[in-house]
């Protein structure tokens, strides 16, 4: 889908709140090393309708680190990929426009992307939205409203990923969403709960409640399917631990098969376990 080169980006009032913008360089590697490995084809794709399809970095922070480390890495499959980082602080977004060029652009916006439409009233489309660390401060309330705002602007197939990391990016929880339907604003599917641990610091499952998406982190009590879950993946370490002699990525990956013989529905290919990443498939 090429823009005329005029396009330019509607100005609406951006929605949402600015976050406290306190990203660090490379707190979102270990995100972009699973997008690449998850679904590399969104990335590189070319087809002639969808090859200007933005990967947006929403809310990237006070200093644009997050947006140009992931261009660098995505690059790597699609080098002529477009990338957007949106913040809703203006003061951000100029900081960032000395390295925005042709493919790299830094707008002011919210949730309701500030995506261009051009003479002919087409409008850009994002292929992959990041939301990381921008989600946690709004009540859990908010949470399904900026939702369908980011699906208005997604391509039929898009994906979003959305959670919450550690500082150092070595532990993380994320949704992983894809755009329903032909059309924008058609919703989101979900297509499973992404758990990571880069084994740089002992392996506890209880760590990764404190990194739980807005949507559950206030959920981990009893009654509740997120709280089951830890409830059973700590029995789980508890049966296995004997594995740890072995490491912390074996005692991982032994949890992991524990939580599929429990029912769960775990993707056990070694490529996602021996990494570091528990996929829980049916968590939504």
């Amino acid at each position: 889908m090429m823009m005329h080169p005029r396009a330019r980006p509607r100005r609406t009032k951006p929605q949402g709140q600015p976050t406290r913008g306190k990203t660090g360089r490379n707190r979102l590697r270990r995100v972009d090393n699973f997008l690449l490995r998850y679904d590399p084809a969104l990335l590189a794709r070319q087809d002639g309708i969808w090859d200007d399809a933005l990967f947006v970095d929403l809310g990237y922070g006070a200093e644009p680190f997050t947006t140009l480390e992931s261009a660098a890495r995505f690059r790597r499959v699609n080098p002529h990929l477009r990338v957007l980082g949106v913040e809703i602080d203006p003061a951000r977004v100029a900081t960032a426009q000395p390295y925005a060029d042709d493919c790299t652009h830094f707008r002011h916006g919210g949730f309701n992307l500030p995506l261009a439409a051009d003479t002919d009233g087409r409008c850009e489309r994002a292929r992959l939205i990041r939301a990381f660390n921008v989600l946690r401060q709004y009540d859990e309330s908010q949470v399904a409203a900026a939702y369908a705002l980011m699906a208005q602007a997604m391509m039929p197939g898009g994906l979003l990923i959305e959670g919450t990391s550690d500082p150092l990016g070595r532990r993380w929880v994320a949704w992983l969403m894809r755009a329903a339907g032909q059309a924008a604003g058609a919703g989101w599917q979900t297509e499973g709960l992404v758990f990571s641990a880069s084994f740089q610091a002992p392996f506890d499952p209880s760590d990764f409640q404190a990194v739980l998406p807005k949507r559950l982190i206030h959920r981990v009590v009893e009654g509740e399917p997120i709280y089951t879950f830890f409830a059973e993946w700590k029995r789980a370490a508890k049966e296995t631990v004997a594995w740890r002699a072995w490491g912390e990525r074996t005692w991982f990956v032994a949890t992991a098969e524990r939580l599929a013989e429990a029912g769960y529905a775990i993707d056990l290919r070694r490529r996602w376990l021996r990494t570091g990443y528990l996929i829980w498939k049916d968590a939504g």
